[in-house]
């Protein structure tokens, strides 16, 4: 992350012939707002007096209780690289506070931002994130629109001219690069017109934000090659869904915690109740790392995603894997999460998971080193491994029926995103698919 003041933000916009500055922030469902401003009103918006109508916001305030104003981060200061050169675009991520200058508690940043002074005050003072996200590149028709034809059959780590979409890969990593991220990898996934960029882990919060950027460039890059990034998790039947496993370490006195060179498997104790926290509140924390109906379709046994709770250090097929490094790299790796969720949302239920574990002392089970997808029920039964939910309305009532969510989501958010996510399941469940006509409407 960047160290700027607000006068380093003033003095770069007018070097760099900045023209219009976005203020970016973030709804309880992770979609990304905007309220766009020139740049002689940055000063003003710089200490936090840029107003906007919180109630035209899903899941903010209602209409009596609409006015809201954005503090922007000078840190976030970036420049979109593929906006003209002559009035450049800038962009800076912003907190949502009320009228009266407090922090809005339906923020998601702000949710998240709590949550980390919690872990601050236990003596975590960092708590830090490398995401993987993976995506779709699709064809589009002669209106723009997307179409489910992938442009190309290429496999994993698959090159050109098979992989067509190495092009637009480059194109991403390069603007990814000019704002300011370290890009670790970038290659074909498994699935035909499945990608994945890897990006320097970083602190929590600039991960967030990180992760709201990504997806934005990933999509403008698309867009200008006349192709459609989603970020849908299984948007194909029968090929594999789209994640974003999510590797995770915790310092104190900047020493990673996870780290003990004289345990069999060289973690620390609070690795271990990190990991029993992780597995005791998964159920209940489903529904904010995997949001959408369509988030259930990817969780099913046979196309690599976790569908049970879990860990090892030998195998992928568990929820949560130990990758090989250690030392100051040890880190937990969690598979379940896909793109779609909010990260601020995610990543703070996965810490307060994380925490509760270390605060409690929750042992976790013995791992599990042998291929999970291949055991009987009975076997699962006998070791205990039970399954993530199965659906949005059972993630729903697996987080309504727990604490975790509730306490650091506030009501506001917890609220907020219970009711919409019934409403949404309950749109999906009353309609009619094409399946249920292709099989019953001859048959009765």
């Amino acid at each position: 992350m960047s160290n700027y003041s607000k006068n380093d933000v003033l003095r770069l916009v007018k070097e760099s012939g900045v023209k219009f500055i976005h203020l970016q922030f973030t709804d309880i469902f992770g979609m990304l707002k905007n309220v766009a401003i020139t740049s002689e009103q940055l000063e003003k918006a710089l200490n936090n007096k840029c107003m906007f109508d919180g109630s035209s916001i899903e899941g903010f305030v209602r209409i009596e209780e609409s006015d809201m104003y954005l503090a922007p981060d000078p840190n976030s200061y970036a420049i979109f690289p593929w906006k003209p050169q002559t009035g450049k675009i800038a962009r800076l991520m912003c907190n949502v506070v009320n009228p009266d200058g407090t922090p809005f508690e339906g923020d998601p940043r702000y949710v998240l931002q709590r949550t980390l002074k919690k872990a601050a005050e236990m003596g975590y003072e960092k708590f830090n994130v490398g995401p993987e996200c993976e995506f779709f590149l699709f064809l589009t028709d002669n209106e723009g629109k997307p179409i489910l034809k992938t442009h190309d059959n290429a496999g994993y780590f698959d090159l050109g001219p098979v992989d067509l979409g190495e092009d637009s890969r480059r194109d991403i990593c390069i603007a990814l690069e000019e704002m300011g991220f370290e890009i670790e990898a970038s290659h074909h996934e498994v699935a035909p017109g499945q990608h994945e960029i890897d990006f320097r882990y970083q602190d929590t919060l600039t991960t967030a934000d990180n992760i709201m950027t990504f997806k934005m460039v990933v999509k403008t890059i698309a867009q200008k090659n006349n192709l459609h990034a989603t970020f849908m998790p299984k948007p194909i039947f029968g090929i594999n869904g789209s994640g974003m496993h999510t590797n995770v370490s915790l310092f104190k006195d900047n020493k990673n915690t996870f780290y003990d060179e004289k345990d069999p498997l060289q973690l620390s104790q609070e690795a271990y109740w990190f990991i029993g926290g992780l597995l005791k509140n998964m159920r209940s924390i489903t529904a904010i790392t995997n949001p959408t109906v369509n988030s259930y379709k990817r969780l099913v046994p046979g196309y690599e995603a976790p569908v049970y709770i879990a860990w090892s250090a030998k195998n992928r097929s568990p929820l949560v894997r130990i990758p090989a490094a250690r030392q100051e790299c040890t880190r937990l790796e969690i598979r379940n999460p896909d793109p779609s969720c909010n990260p601020y949302l995610a990543l703070t239920c996965i810490l307060a998971a994380g925490l509760d574990g270390i605060k409690n002392k929750i042992e976790p089970p013995s791992p599990v080193d042998k291929n999970i997808y291949e055991m009987l029920d009975e076997e699962r039964l006998k070791e205990g491994i039970l399954s993530l939910p199965a659906s949005l309305e059972e993630a729903v009532r697996e987080m309504e029926k727990r604490d975790l969510a509730r306490e650091v989501l506030v009501e506001h958010i917890f609220n907020k995103f219970i009711k919409a996510k019934k409403r949404e399941w309950n749109d999906y469940r009353t309609k009619i698919t094409s399946w249920e006509l292709e099989h019953y409407l001859t048959k009765y």
